[in-house]
């Protein structure tokens, strides 16, 4: 299965459903102490009910804990109502007939080998390398490096109940150095482990410092462990170099729509999951918990049971869930977001490229992607900003006026207004026409003067302050340009040593075309320059 899976339910939507869980198993607890009656009787007091004479409560239900006169309930029995009496513990089933004693249902869906595994058929599809691998039992080390709820922790899983070599897992959150020493020293002894070798699994593996990871540098190395480490982080950036040049990194992408509710139904079908009871579920229902969840096995997983848990039997004994109860189940889309992770960098990338790209529509959403997530609006308008100037520049000179007065009236504004005005600036972005002449003007003179010789201003440019810089040469020969015709003197104002450079290119859209054009007449009929898409003769 694709990822009801990672650190054991350490994901939001778990608690959710774990609160719920620990409160009907926490009432059937203690209806189960109260509802032992004496052997061949009824309860005490006249062989009634608690209540007296047997009565039941509204609904024809009899009270939680109290067994048929005369007899206690048979193995597997139910109550009129269809619920098992609380207080009887079948099989894998909790007192109240679910939740103490047992684990999530996300946890229980976990796959049990790699054929059960839903998902990421481009990484554990039959053929592929990691399929392989886990197949023949020749696991080298790998990270696993994807969103919650993908598949990491399940893979890991999978890999301990097939590998012949010594398995242990540790959290980095709460385990350290000493506890690599103590798994590294128990490899390194013939008798604890006779293969003299350990398959280790670190979850979290980025939350390792540097110290903590150089530790296994030595026995991954070595082969003695072979290290899996999950982590929903850029391994490249947050894992040690050299470990990583040991490893070979699996990137797991978010469950599509169809898999997620290919694991809702295998849940609902399972023994293991909620099979021994019967819920009747509409598709609208199974639709939206496969859609609401992004990708996230595990949130599914987790929304499902809670609907579950809260859904009240009907007349005939069955649990009804509709759209209304999956709705309420997991009442908003989660949205990943950190202001130093992948997310983040990922999304403001794909919101810049399509202001570039001239596309409205992409912009508009990863602009609103960001701030439904908890981005800084004045960090999106800086963004807005930068693309006025880098990407639309002199073919819509307005841009840059746009962007700087979008970004004061966010500053003055705030949210939930300010998306209106962000929506606006980065829409008149996306549809401006666009030129990066004057971006590609500033690196290349940047270039020059960080990597060439280029000399001194010319000495009629220099500025005579003094009378003794006059009698330099400083200033002489400068001609005051609006003392000519257009405003215009042919002047040398490069430095010698790059005064054939040219920096400036126009584009060619309409606006740098006439640009060009008022150049070239300046400088006496030429003709405007060749700029990008742009034919001389025309």
């Amino acid at each position: 299965m694709g990822g009801a899976q990672d650190s054991a339910l350490q994901g939001g939507g778990a608690l959710q459903a774990g609160a719920a869980m620990q409160g009907v198993a926490t009432q059937g607890a203690a209806a189960q102490g109260a509802s032992a009656p004496p052997e061949g009787g009824g309860m005490s007091g006249g062989g009634g009910s608690l209540f007296g004479g047997g009565d039941s409560l509204p609904g024809g239900r009899r009270p939680s804990g109290e067994a048929p006169i005369g007899s206690l309930p048979s193995a597997g029995g139910k109550l009129p109502d269809g619920r098992r009496p609380s207080g009887e513990t079948p099989m894998g089933e909790a007192p109240g007939g679910y939740g103490a004693g047992q684990a999530p249902l996300a946890y229980r869906m976990s796959p049990k080998s790699i054929e059960d595994f839903v998902g990421q058929r481009d990484i554990v599809g039959r053929g592929k390398l990691l399929y392989r691998m886990i197949k023949s039992d020749r696991i080298t080390s790998i990270i696993l490096f994807g969103p919650p709820g993908s598949g990491k922790t399940s893979l890991a899983r999978i890999i301990a109940g097939t590998t012949k070599s010594h398995f242990e897992k540790i959290n980095a959150v709460t385990s350290g150095v000493a506890e690599i020493k103590r798994i590294v020293a128990e490899t390194e002894n013939s008798l604890l482990n006779p293969h003299g070798r350990t398959v280790l699994f670190i979850d979290e593996i980025h939350r390792f410092n540097k110290a903590q990871q150089d530790a296994l540098l030595p026995s991954v190395e070595s082969g003695a462990i072979v290290l899996i480490g999950a982590t929903t982080e850029n391994p490249f950036f947050e894992v040690n170099k050299a470990l990583i040049s040991r490893s070979s990194v699996f990137m797991l992408k978010p469950l599509a729509e169809a898999d997620v509710r290919a694991l809702l139904e295998r849940a609902l079908r399972s023994e293991d999951g909620l099979g021994a009871h019967d819920i009747d579920i509409s598709a609208e229902a199974l639709d939206y918990l496969a859609s609401i969840a992004d990708g996230d096995a595990r949130r599914a997983l987790n929304a499902l049971e809670l609907a579950f848990l809260t859904s009240d039997l009907s007349e005939d004994g069955r649990v009804r869930i509709d759209l209304e109860a999956a709705r309420n189940s997991v009442q908003k889309r989660s949205l990943a977001f950190d202001k130093k992770g992948d997310w983040h960098y990922d999304n403001i990338s794909a919101f810049i490229k399509s202001m570039r790209g001239s596309d409205p529509d992409a912009a508009v959403f990863y602009l609103a992607r960001a701030l439904a997530a908890g981005e800084d609006p004045m960090f999106m308008a800086r963004r807005v900003m930068i693309c006025a100037a880098e990407d639309v520049g002199l073919a819509n000179p307005n841009a840059i006026l746009i962007a700087a007065a979008a970004a004061q009236a966010v500053h003055m504004v705030g949210m939930p207004e300010a998306r209106i005005i962000l929506s606006e600036a980065a829409i008149f972005i996306a549809t401006s026409p666009k030129s990066n002449s004057a971006c590609k003007a500033i690196d290349k003179a940047m270039h020059d003067v960080e990597h060439t010789h280029t000399g001194e201003p010319p000495m009629h440019l220099r500025n005579p302050q003094t009378q003794g810089m006059k009698d330099l040469g400083y200033g002489e020969g400068y001609l005051y340009a609006h003392d000519y015709e257009n405003n215009y003197v042919p002047l040398q104002f490069l430095p010698d040593a790059v005064k054939d450079r040219v920096y400036y290119e126009p584009g060619g859209n309409s606006y740098e075309r006439r640009l060009a054009e008022h150049m070239a007449r300046l400088k006496g009929g030429a003709g405007p320059g060749a700029g990008a898409g742009h034919d001389p003769k025309t």
